[in-house]
C-alpha cells in the first residue's frame, strides 16, 4: 500500500474560535500521537484528507504527514463528525512504524452468485461486513474477498473459508459464519385466516342459547 503524503500545520491554535477558522480555510484540526511522541496539534487541508480517505484503502490508508520539520506515518484512527452535516471536523492520527504489526478492521466483501440459493428462492445472508485482523501497516488488505459461488441453501461460508493475504491474521473465532443462505420465506396468512374462521365457529358452536322469553299471564 503506498502512503499518501499531507502537509501538515504545527502550532495552530487551541480553542473553538480557532477551530472555526481553520474549518472555514478549508482545513482540519488533529492531533498527531503515539510511539512516545509528545502530541502534535496540526491542521490539514480537508479536500485532500477527504480524498485519500475515499480511496481503496479507506480508513486504512498510510499516511505521511510532513510538518516541514518531520515526517510522520500515520492512520487517521479517530474522527469525530459534524452531528448533521457527518463532514470531519477533528482527527486523531496515530503513529505507527512500517515493521510493527497493529490491528485494523477490513472490508468483507462477497463475489461471485449463489445460484443455489437464488433458484431455491432462498436468500444470502450475510452476517459479517468487517473483519477485525493484524499485519504490518504496508500488508494490511483493501478488503478480504469471499466467493458465494458454492453457498447453498441451509449452508455457511465462515472465517475459515477466507484466504488470508501473507501476513494478516486475525484472532476471530474460525467458526463464525459470514454468510448463510437462508431459505425462502412461506407466508402463512392464509392457514393462519383459515385457523381464525375455525376458532370463529368453534366460538360460535360453543356460546350457549338464548332463553327464549316466557309468556306473560
Amino acid at each position: 500500500m503506498a502512503d499518501v503524503t499531507l502537509a501538515a500545520e504545527v502550532g495552530r491554535n487551541l480553542g473553538s474560535r480557532a477551530t472555526r477558522r481553520l474549518r472555514r480555510e478549508g482545513k482540519i484540526p488533529g492531533v498527531i500521537y503515539g510511539h512516545g511522541t509528545e502530541p502534535v496539534a496540526v491542521a490539514v487541508p480537508a479536500r485532500e484528507l477527504r480524498v485519500a480517505l475515499n480511496g481503496e484503502a479507506g480508513a486504512n490508508q498510510l499516511l505521511s504527514l510532513e510538518t516541514g520539520t518531520t515526517t510522520y506515518l500515520a492512520l487517521a484512527r479517530e474522527m469525530q463528525r459534524h452531528p448533521i452535516a457527518q463532514t470531519v471536523t477533528h482527527v486523531d492520527f496515530q503513529i505507527v512504524r512500517r515493521d510493527e504489526v497493529i490491528a485494523a478492521d477490513v472490508p468483507i466483501v462477497l463475489v461471485g452468485e449463489a445460484l443455489e440459493v437464488h433458484h431455491g428462492d432462498g436468500l444470502v445472508d450475510q452476517q459479517m461486513f468487517t473483519l477485525a485482523i493484524k499485519a504490518r501497516p504496508a500488508d494490511i488488505p483493501t478488503s478480504l474477498e469471499v466467493d458465494i459461488s458454492e453457498l447453498t441453501i441451509g449452508a455457511q461460508l465462515r472465517i475459515s473459508d477466507l484466504t488470508m493475504p501473507p501476513g494478516v491474521t486475525t484472532e476471530i473465532d474460525p467458526e463464525t459464519a459470514i454468510a448463510i443462505g437462508q431459505p425462502p420465506r412461506v407466508v402463512t396468512l392464509e392457514a393462519e385466516g383459515e385457523e381464525g374462521d375455525e376458532g370463529a365457529g368453534a366460538a360460535v358452536a360453543s356460546a350457549p342459547a338464548a332463553e327464549a322469553p316466557a309468556d306473560e299471564g
